[in-house]
């Protein structure tokens, strides 16, 4: 017979007349066990407690080499040019947010200079072009835009680079 402390109270019980009760109550062979000793309750048999160290955890998954990186996604994002100014739409600062979900699919946040601008399509299309399409079947599977309009687009969301390029346009920026 063997003596048992649950810890989650501070009753002790008797591992036989707790394993007899527990085989009465269910119809099941007395096992000689303490109540509290079941598989996945934190009280290992016989009242030990399992090693939950961090060196006893699972490694964790490794990352899926198929689906890519947001660095790539967003220097593949710099082959779509916004056709009015003719300047990529990350350096323009059209694009708030970049995720790739574990189907592999880019969720792209992105806005346009105006809410009025028709332009959605034709940027739809090329980053389609540029992230799914190409020879090589693009680096990811699918993509979907969400686009955003708050916070709105200003010209502080272009960077140091879109502003060399416009500068290079003849735009004072």
């Amino acid at each position: 017979m063997t003596s048992h402390t649950d810890p989650r109270t501070t009753e002790a019980t008797t591992g036989t007349a707790a394993g007899d009760a527990t085989a009465a109550a269910t119809g099941a062979p007395a096992t000689g066990t303490a109540a509290g000793d079941v598989p996945g309750n934190g009280v290992g048999t016989e009242g030990e407690v399992p090693d939950r160290s961090a060196a006893s955890l699972p490694e964790p998954p490794a990352a899926n080499a198929d689906v890519a990186s947001v660095d790539d996604v967003e220097e593949a994002m710099r082959d779509v040019v916004d056709p009015e100014l003719g300047i990529n739409v990350v350096d323009l600062g059209l694009v708030y947010d970049i995720r790739v979900d574990e189907q592999n699919t880019a969720v792209l946040d992105m806005t346009l200079t105006s809410a009025a601008c028709p332009l959605t399509d034709v940027i739809e299309d090329q980053a389609r072009s540029a992230l799914v399409g190409g020879p090589a079947g693009g680096i990811v599977g699918d993509i979907k835009i969400n686009w955003v309009w708050m916070p709105p687009w200003g010209p502080e969301k272009i960077t140091e680079d879109g502003r060399e390029q416009l500068r290079a346009l003849g735009f004072t920026v």
